[in-house]
């Protein structure tokens, strides 16, 4: 396929068409049944507790265009299976959401007399939405809640003076513009085709509760310091706690919070400690304020997280009346000159070839929203076991409990912000850069116009959201990269948007432009290549990547929810990808690594309705690349220098 005609499928939409309906086999076992148990599992497992309550299963819906009286009972059009959005085959809805539009959710919450005897004793209820696109209110026998804007991050409220004996009447009202505003989106649209997907709207993440004590930890940040055998733990809280007790597990197993508790040592006291034998050893700390604790890890229980031994210490932390499960573990990310002095990606100082995939994290039972955690790790796994130690989240912010399995699992994450902006110029952001390499570097994002962002609001509601995203990740441990802005789509002031993540996130690197439109920025020289011979141009103290490259195409019959093929390159059989892929690695792309390519990312994990170049089919049920070819398996290991 010549790059033009690719190029020119970019702009093809074909909104009039139905996909087929397409059901992975975990979304099999749910449709068509009254599944109250569905997404049970705890969705914070970096602060974890043990009295929470799911809310997810049936609700009763409604979308209409007229305003209602929160409070009265919705005319319900039916039921939809949350957290799966309208648009999507599983909510048991498959209807889109349209601008102006509202939709309506209700549903009767009870609570028991040890609930009610809780909030007697002085303990809080608070109600947590983990992601709600766009615009949500909520609503508790008709007295407002909380209001939320933006699609991707969660928000909570505190609804202890609901409590009561009488049955509470929940209502969330939505409203969600998708691409016609310039709110972050993604890849969602209104009109979709090519490489842009189905919109979707309203809860597509977990709804629970949970009690608290009156004085309880809000967060925990996390910051390792594996230099100096190190982890400072910073806690927030409404009012300072009296004393805080950190037990860390031993270190001769593998934390895993539904498996196992930690254990229950001795306990030493001190407010910054210094202990030699803290695996497995309990400190308090006295505090006047929100609560500070550095641990240090003794010599011989210290252990490095790598993508082939990815060690998590658990940690149990007490503060006061609240008890929490959390996790960390021990790794540096950074750019360092190899000994030849070319900027290399380093984990643990040591330089390491990120082989990673493009991950749009989209279903086709689902859409944005897995069918259940088997899913996240079966996407995980089949990274790993094709070879590939990186997943780039694509423009998308994804359930903590899917960064959770990259953790244990050991899949590095590149996480990209959410775009945004107004309607995008597509010759100027795709053809044009494509065509013209020279505009990759010679174009600056402060002319807004030319990057959709004219609006003061959305450049400002953006950036906060950026610097809300990396507070809710900062603690994740396998997150290595942040990626602010993609291929220019709402683009704007990247060079002062990556000091800004820098300070508050200096432990990581920052991929600030990636694709093009460089503003000389960043960690990384970032390079997208689909049609033109793959090279390595290096720049500096930068690392060189390419952050996206390959698209090669394959549809499979009966594994599509479209007939209508996407991709940069196509083929018509399975033998023929997997001969064009293999002489992309070992002809084109392993030999760049000795010249100074420090990571790069193929494009991509899975099928996504007309882009049929992912290597499993959209479905999950078929994988294209041949898994069991040794060759592409665990290349290259972190401990390979490059140049030897």
């Amino acid at each position: 396929m010549k790059w033009k005609d690719a190029v020119a499928s970019l702009s093809q939409e074909h909104p009039e068409d139905t996909l087929t309906p397409l059901y992975t086999v975990w979304g099999e076992t749910i449709k068509g049944e009254d599944a109250p148990s569905v997404r049970q599992e705890y969705p914070r497992p970096q602060l974890r507790r043990k009295d929470f309550h799911m809310l997810n299963g049936k609700w009763r819906f409604l979308i209409t265009d007229r305003e209602l009286i929160p409070g009265r009972p919705i005319p319900a059009e039916g039921e939809i299976l949350v957290p799966f959005s309208p648009e999507s085959l599983l909510s048991g809805v498959n209807r889109q959401l349209q601008p102006g539009e509202f939709l309506w959710y209700e549903r009767p919450l009870s609570f028991s007399r040890e609930e009610q005897e809780q909030k007697t004793a002085g303990m809080r209820c608070i109600l947590h939405f983990d992601a709600v696109d766009q615009q949500a209110a909520v609503y508790g026998d008709g007295r407002e809640i909380v209001c939320h804007s933006g699609g991707y991050l969660p928000f909570a409220a505190d609804i202890t003076d609901l409590v009561s004996e009488k049955e509470l009447l929940l209502q969330v009202r939505v409203r969600d513009d998708t691409d016609t505003s310039w709110q972050a989106r993604g890849k969602q649209t209104l009109r979709r085709g090519g490489m842009f997907y189905t919109a979707q709207s309203g809860i597509w993440q977990s709804v629970w509760y949970e009690w608290v004590p009156d004085n309880y930890v809000t967060a925990i940040k996390i910051t390792p310091i594996p230099d100096s055998r190190q982890v400072r733990l910073e806690l927030s809280s409404p009012r300072p706690f009296t004393a805080v007790t950190c037990t860390v597990q031993k270190a001769d197993r593998r934390y895993d919070p539904e498996e196992t508790e930690a254990e229950s040592p001795r306990e030493t006291q001190g407010r910054n400690v210094d202990s030699r034998n803290l695996v497995g050893v309990s400190v308090t700390m006295e505090s006047s304020h929100a609560g500070l604790l550095i641990l240090t890890l003794p010599e011989d229980g210290f252990f490095p997280w790598t993508p082939e031994d990815p060690y998590l210490y658990g940690i149990t932390l007490t503060a006061d009346k609240d008890t929490v499960q959390s996790y960390f573990a021990m790794r540096t990310f950074s750019v360092e000159p190899d000994e030849k002095g070319i900027p290399r990606f380093c984990l643990n100082h040591r330089p390491l070839f990120l082989h990673g995939l493009l991950d749009q994290g989209y279903w086709p039972d689902g859409l944005m929203t897995a069918p259940c955690d088997e899913a996240f790790l079966y996407d995980i796994r089949l990274a790993k076991d094709l070879g590939f130690n990186l997943l780039r989240k694509h423009l998308k912010i994804e359930s903590l409990r899917w960064y959770y399995h990259c953790d244990r699992l050991g899949m590095i994450v590149w996480q990209d912000m959410v775009s945004g902006g107004a309607s995008y110029h597509l010759p100027l952001m795709c053809y044009l850069p494509t065509l013209f390499p020279h505009m990759r570097t010679h174009t600056r994002d402060h002319h807004y116009r030319l990057f959709s962002r004219s609006d003061e609001t959305g450049r400002n509601v953006w950036e906060q959201e950026c610097m809300d995203t990396v507070e809710y990740l900062y603690n994740v441990p396998s997150l290595a990269v942040w990626v602010p802005f993609n291929e220019g789509w709402g683009q704007f002031d990247a060079a002062r948007i990556t000091q800004r993540i820098r300070a508050k996130d200096p432990t990581r690197p920052i991929d600030h432009a990636s694709g093009w439109f460089d503003q000389k920025s960043g960690d990384f020289k970032s390079v997208h290549n689909y049609f033109r011979p793959l090279r390595v141009k290096l720049d500096g103290k930068r690392a060189f990547v390419i952050s996206e490259y390959g698209g090669y195409a394959c549809h499979i019959p009966d594994h599509s929810s479209v007939e209508r093929l996407y991709g940069y390159r196509k083929y018509a059989s399975l033998p023929e990808l997997n001969a064009a892929y293999r002489e992309l690695m070992e002809k084109h792309l392993f030999p760049l690594l000795d010249a100074g390519l420090s990571g790069a990312v193929y494009t991509q994990l899975s099928d996504v309705e007309e882009e049929a170049n992912g290597l499993v089919t959209y479905d999950r049920k078929v994988v294209k690349l041949d898994v069991s070819s040794s060759r592409f398996r665990h290349f290259p290991r972190t401990d390979r220098q490059p140049g030897r």
